[in-house]
């Protein structure tokens, strides 16, 4: 069998430091990232962390599955970027400090919309951002330039501000049977032979290499 790629290799394109996989980069017990799930970006992907994922105090989690592409400059924006908005003023005092710091608990209790879940085989274009909460579909591309607000279908494709649903990219009966095969949970070997189906092949043939698992 050929060897497929390394998914703990950070820089997995030779003479491209732009790009890295997630998975091997990321530090922070709260972000969670799927095994060849990758970040480009030409002034510094390994801050991927710092400068892509804001306002992330926890304790909600950012969750991205396998194989999923995302383009420069992506931002997920956590719940910890929430001001009140019951009062005359929006500006969050007890975080500046001083005695002000007393008054912390006009902070806690703030909406939570929870984690941030991105399935697997996911595109996102380049300067794209999410909002708190959101939970993206397997399958799913994501325009360049959209703001999601709200949960998208696996499958689906967004754009725009708010991103909306442009339209699905298989209908109904299809979407169930790509999620039935689930090619992304397929041991590595069974990718590395059927890499040409599950990159341009029909449904029926991925179905048919799901049945066909190297060494039975």
């Amino acid at each position: 069998m050929p060897l497929p790629a390394d998914p703990a290799l950070l820089h997995p394109m030779p003479g491209q430091p732009r790009v890295v996989l997630l998975k091997p980069l990321v530090t922070s017990a709260l972000i969670e990232v799927g095994e060849y799930s990758y970040y480009d970006d030409p002034d510094d992907a390994t801050a991927f962390e710092t400068r892509n994922v804001l306002y992330h105090y926890g304790p909600e989690k950012l969750i991205i599955g396998r194989f999923c592409a995302l383009g420069t400059g992506v931002r997920f924006i956590m719940n910890g970027a929430n001001h009140r908005m019951d009062g005359p003023s929006t500006f969050p005092f007890p975080t500046m400090g001083g005695s002000w710091s007393e008054h912390f608990d006009l902070l806690t209790g703030l909406p939570n919309r929870g984690d941030t879940v991105v399935g697997n085989d996911v595109w996102f274009g380049h300067g794209t951002t999410i909002m708190p909460g959101v939970r993206i579909g397997h399958g799913a591309i994501i325009g360049t330039g959209a703001v999601v607000t709200r949960d998208v279908p696996d499958y689906g494709i967004v754009g725009g501000n708010p991103a909306r649903l442009i339209r699905t990219r298989y209908d109904e009966q299809d979407v169930a049977r790509l999620l039935a095969v689930a090619w992304w949970d397929w041991p590595t070997d069974q990718i590395t032979a059927h890499l040409r189906t599950i990159m341009s092949g029909s449904v029926a043939e991925l179905e048919a290499a799901a049945r066909d698992v190297p060494g039975d």
